[in-house]
């Protein structure tokens, strides 16, 4: 906001409307925030995914702030959001409805949804703040110099991509895209939902467990904080001799009524060790 003269309350209700509060696949996957597509101006490195049409080019960062910078300098470079900068840095209604008006989203209720953010959260607050701390500039600085590059791990096929939560020192993974966590031992439910604000019938949900039964997890356990997929990155399985259809499902973060569908195996049987399992696509008759 010093640096640039964009409100710190417009950046931050962009971030977390473009991306659904840091949750969208493209904020995991690219760090890419606000949505932003690569452009004919774009030389960096590149994120593909369906959007208006399929497969569209959006911009790729080291880092999440990488991306809030480039937020910054993309409204500043571009002539139609000119005008913006001479509305008031306190007056977040005018910049929202600017945005809005200069086409930033086609959503027709966008500014109202930011509006609606900031106004939630009271960030606009952070508007009439006149100087940012020295001390708090460096410790930023410190810690995306030396976290950001050991928490994000690139992977392939059906890896996990792991990254830590730095007011948790919690590990988090994506698996099948999906967020979830190894369970620490005799871990409860009610602690996972205390720790990640999650309704504790939420996760016996995402994790098809019995409603409400007590359960204690075991070290290592597979636990999602979001709804497993309808289906898996990779095309097959080959079934281990200690393995369950469960225990597959939570692996690839595959639904498990989706996986004896999928091989058409009545649920709640077992296959034997050495079947060969079906992820992506309904196995053939």
């Amino acid at each position: 906001m010093q640096k640039e003269g964009i409100p710190a309350s417009i950046t931050l209700a962009q971030g977390i409307q473009e991306s659904n509060a840091g949750n969208s696949p493209l904020a995991l996957h690219a760090n890419n925030h606000f949505g932003i597509k690569c452009a004919k101006d774009w030389s960096g490195p590149y994120y593909t995914q369906d959007d208006d049409t399929k497969d569209e080019c959006f911009r790729k960062y080291e880092n999440a702030f990488d991306s809030y910078s480039d937020h910054s300098a993309f409204l500043k470079s571009h002539a139609r959001y000119a005008y913006l900068f001479q509305i008031p840095i306190t007056d977040y209604k005018g910049w929202a409805n600017g945005l809005k008006a200069s086409g930033y989203a086609s959503d027709p209720l966008y500014a109202k949804r930011l509006i609606k953010i900031i106004e939630d959260y009271q960030l606009y607050y952070l508007d009439t703040i006149k100087s940012v701390p020295t001390d708090l500039i460096a410790s930023i600085d410190n810690y995306f110099d030396k976290q950001e590059a050991k928490n994000h791990k690139k992977t392939t096929s059906h890896e996990v991509e792991k990254y830590i939560l730095p007011y948790s020192k919690r590990e988090i993974e994506l698996i099948n895209g999906r967020k979830c966590i190894h369970a620490r031992t005799g871990e409860t439910i009610d602690e996972i939902s205390s720790q990640y604000d999650i309704d504790r019938r939420l996760i016996y949900r995402y994790n098809e467990l019995e409603n409400n039964k007590k359960i204690r997890f075991k070290p290592g356990m597979i636990v999602f904080l979001q709804p497993k997929r309808n289906k898996g990155k990779e095309d097959f399985h080959t079934v281990a001799s200690n393995e369950t259809m469960y225990t597959i499902s939570q692996k690839y973060g595959i639904k498990l009524k989706k996986l004896y569908k999928k091989n058409r195996i009545k649920p709640g049987s077992e296959p034997d060790a050495g079947t060969v399992l079906w992820l992506r696509k309904n196995k053939k008759r």
